[in-house]
Order: structure tokens, then sequence, then C-alpha cells
């Protein structure tokens, strides 16, 4: 009766059983939605209107931008509005699109962040031929990699989860459909997509972080080797910011997908689902221009350039 009065909606449980904790998290997620709006589109316009910022860094920064304004926009307005009333349904359709472009999206900031890594290492350990190295058709196809693997993963990953037989059950005991929430749902066997989702997070979450460790490895070795004090702080104020926003984005998500199944349930789960899904793309742009004098600059131009148009 109770899926005939819903229409087969799925409930989205989320934090239901701790409403005054509903009520501080929509202010936040609120607030943090809002900052990662500006922040990220900040960066996507400064990069393209700046031509001084027509980088491959800035390249792949704009791109890392664009994934998480999407990726948070895939889940913070669901998000709220769960929060904010009674109702914390989902349409079959809102979850299956919520489901697939937040795992494309999601997929796509892994394998983008190692490419990034990459980026570093040419620019520290190669710079005297970093622009050979790092050419715009090898920018444009890593980052077109990093697109298809994401899309490539959501297909098999997201398709294989919905059409697991759910007997009935709507019950999604998180805030959004993920995939590891989802085949809880399941009335069969679910020990061979555990096992596929296993081995796809190794693919997408531990690879591009050996990839990234390696990277970094030859970048130490080669800082090591610089004797100028400015060349170190310039060393490590360009990799500082990336490796920040690695630890924040790939600690968290690692947590959720690589934890044991019977933890996943629990409110710890969902809270560090919060920190990827909605706090983090909030801190990257923060990350990025805080640490970066470029981007700063890059700021000013643009503020003194709109002025003295309006004047």
């Amino acid at each position: 009766m109770l899926n005939e009065s819903l229409g087969g909606y799925f409930i989205l449980v989320g934090f239901s059983d701790q409403p005054q904790l509903e009520k501080i998290l929509f202010v936040l997620v609120l607030i943090s939605y809002l900052l990662t709006l500006a922040g990220n589109t900040a960066i996507i316009l400064v990069s393209c209107l700046d031509s001084m910022l027509h980088t491959p860094m800035y390249y792949f920064l704009t791109n890392i931008s664009f994934v998480d304004l999407c990726f948070t926009t895939s889940i913070a307005p669901q998000l709220l509005w769960n929060l904010h009333g009674p109702a914390k349904t989902i349409t079959p359709v809102g979850c299956a699109i919520q489901l697939y472009v937040s795992l494309a999206l999601g997929s796509t900031e892994c394998v983008l962040l190692a490419v990034m890594a990459f980026d570093r290492y040419a620019a520290v350990c190669r710079p005297l031929h970093y622009a050979t190295v790092m050419h715009p058709r090898l920018c444009q196809s890593l980052a077109g990699i990093a697109w298809l693997s994401g899309v490539g993963n959501t297909l098999i990953q997201g398709t294989i989860t919905l059409r697991l037989p759910r007997c009935g059950n709507h019950k999604i005991y998180h805030f959004i459909c993920e995939v590891p929430a989802m085949i809880k749902l399941a009335c069969v066997d679910i020990h061979a997509n555990e096992v596929q989702l296993f081995m796809a997070s190794l693919v997408l979450l531990l690879l591009p972080v050996a990839l990234i460790l390696v990277s970094y490895g030859y970048i130490v070795q080669a800082v090591m080797r610089i004797r100028s004090a400015q060349a170190w702080r310039k060393a490590l104020g360009t990799c500082g910011s990336h490796l920040l926003v690695v630890s924040l984005f790939y600690g968290t998500i690692t947590a959720v997908y690589i934890q044991p199944n019977s933890s996943y349930a629990h409110s710890q789960g969902k809270f560090i689902t919060l920190l990827y899904t909605v706090v983090t793309p909030t801190l990257n742009p923060l990350i990025y221009t805080l640490r970066n004098k470029d981007v700063k600059g890059a700021l000013k131009r643009l503020v003194r350039r709109n002025k003295s148009t309006g004047e």
C-alpha cells in the first residue's frame, strides 16, 4: 500500500531520524552550494577571459571547476528540498539521472586529478620541455580520456545497478541515489555486484592515487635538488594546492567506496559522502585562489578591466 501511494517513488531516508540536524544541515548545505556556484564559476570565467591563464594547468583546472559545478548541482538541490520539508521522495527518473550524472562526474574528477598531477610533474621535472610535452592536443586528449572514463564507468555501473530487481524496496538509507546505497535495495544476491564495484573503485580511485604518488615522488626529488629558495616556494606553491585538493577528495570518497559494507548504512558513511559531494567542491576554488598568485592576479586584472570599461 505504501508503494502504491508513493507511485513507485524512492524514499531518501537521509538524516530524517535527526530533525534538528536537518535544519542545521540545510543552512550549511545552502551556503556551501552558493559558494560552490560562485567560486567555480569565477575560476572558469577568469581562466577563459585572462590570456595569462591560457596554460595546461588552468585548462585542467577549468575542467575540474566545471565538474565540481555540475557534480554539486546534481545533488545539492534535491538534498536541500528533502532537508527543508517532510517529503523525502525522488522519482525513479530523477533517481536514475542523479545516479548517472553524479557517478559520471565523480569518476571524471578522479582521472582529472591524476592528469593534473602529470601536468605538475612535467612543469617541475621537465621545465625546459614543458611546452613541448604539454601541447594543446595532448591536453585535450587527456581531458577527453578523463571524460570518457567517467561516462564509460557510469554506463556500466549505473545500468547494472538500476537493472537489479528490488521486489518493491524503495527506501534508500542515504540522501542521494548512489551505487553502494542502491545495490542494497536488491532482493537477489549482490556479491557479484559488490565485487564489481570494488574492482571499479580500485581502477578509478586507487590507480589514479598511485599515479599521483609516483608523480609527486619525482617532484619531491626534483625539488630537493633546487638550491634557490624562490624556486622552492614556486614549486611548492604550484603543487601544494593540487595536493591539498587530492587529499580532500580521495580521502573522503575512498572511505565510502572501499569501506566495509556493514558500516556503509550508518551515519558515518552519510557524513563522509556529504564531505566529498558538498564540502570539497566548495573548498576547491578557495584553495586554488587563496594559494595561487596567478589566479588572484587574474581576478584583480579582470576587476580593473571591468571598472575601466564602466568608466
